[in-house]
């Protein structure tokens, strides 16, 4: 636990914050100041629960000398002595680190893995799942990029999730997801294993990452729309490589100014998680895993249909109600994944 001067300097902090946007920060500072008041706000609430239990505490311990209150003292003692534990454990996961990240947007992207069309269909079930995971959450959908298979399924799909603690909740979902069903084009009706990449990068500004525009190329070029009823043909696609890296992102939305700022969106995205993964190896080289690693590579989840159930292989969690998964409630399994990362972390530091 941190030491009760330290304490104060963020709940100090907060109140500064505050000031600033009441006081009508400059418009280049309101961004950052929100976030840091989004991101204090819960801390300083926790801080002051504390320090309000530890106060109720003295207060009855004190009432104990006065024989006219000394009955109702020994009543209420037992029971705010109870609630102080469970007080401190909350402070302690509030003062963890923060992911610098977790406030951000996310740019959620799908790919089919090995499974052919089934891979893809898949990779379609899964962006609804997503689509309507946002949806129960209030946060906002944007879909950048979708590309179709003719049975429907994606080729690829690339999103914009905004909303309160989108990257910090959505992080643990990237990496290898496996399905295990009978597909619709199997006459045998035998089971077929599939399986589908997700990543999810947190929403870099231009602060973050500088782009020359001697590092880049873009084209033009023609393009068919996202399929189904909505299927069009523009001359707006943009495709934009960077060439220090190879990295190619594409966008073919009707607009071909709003293509060239999504696709700029999802390189800086990129750019920026790339850098993050950098660092993050440096620092985790010593560890032996990490939930939410990010490894694009490892298989994190199987969602087995003729059983009902979705395991998380991170975390040894089975859930036995995949269609409310894949329907978008996600909150137990992403609840779970955010406790076992806040125990590492608490285990590191000795908490």
């Amino acid at each position: 636990m941190l030491p009760a001067d330290k304490l104060d300097q963020i709940t100090a902090r907060l109140e500064y914050v505050e000031a600033r946007l009441s006081a009508g920060a400059a418009p280049a500072d309101i961004a950052a100041l929100s976030r840091e008041h989004a991101e204090l706000t819960p801390v300083v609430a926790t801080i002051a629960a504390w320090k309000q239990a530890l106060a109720d505490i003295a207060e009855a311990e004190a009432m104990l000398s006065d024989p006219e209150m000394r009955a109702l003292a020994e009543d209420e003692l037992p029971v705010l002595r109870a609630r102080l534990p469970g007080l401190e454990a909350a402070l302690r996961v509030a003062l963890l680190p923060k992911d610098a990240a977790d406030a951000r947007p996310a740019i959620l992207e799908i790919r089919p893995g090995t499974g052919g069309e089934e891979a893809a269909l898949f990779a379609g079930d899964l962006l609804r799942m997503y689509q309507r995971h946002a949806e129960r959450m209030g946060w906002d959908f944007q879909l950048l990029e979708l590309s179709q298979t003719d049975l429907g399924g994606v080729k690829e799909a690339m999103a914009r999730i905004v909303g309160p603690g989108v990257f910090a909740r959505l992080k643990f979902e990237s990496g290898v997801h496996r399905v295990q069903r009978v597909p619709e084009t199997a006459a045998g009706g035998r089971i077929h294993t599939s399986a589908a990449t997700v990543a999810v990068l947190p929403e870099a500004e231009e602060v973050d990452i500088d782009i020359p525009a001697s590092d880049i190329r873009i084209d033009t070029m023609r393009s068919s729309g996202a399929g189904g009823q909505h299927v069009n043909t523009t001359d707006s696609a943009v495709r934009i490589t960077h060439i220090p890296t190879g990295i190619v992102v594409t966008s073919s939305e009707k607009s071909q100014h709003q293509n060239r700022a999504n696709a700029m969106a999802v390189l800086r995205a990129r750019l920026y998680d790339l850098d993050r993964s950098t660092k993050d190896a440096a620092r985790a080289a010593d560890r032996k895993a990490q939930v939410g690693s990010g490894d694009r590579s490892e298989r994190i989840r199987t969602y087995n249909f003729p059983q009902g159930r979705m395991t998380d292989h991170r975390i040894n969690l089975t859930l036995y109600a995949l269609a409310q998964v894949m329907d978008g409630d996600l909150s137990t399994v992403i609840d779970a994944l955010v406790a076992d990362d806040q125990a590492a972390k608490l285990a590191e530091l000795g908490a």
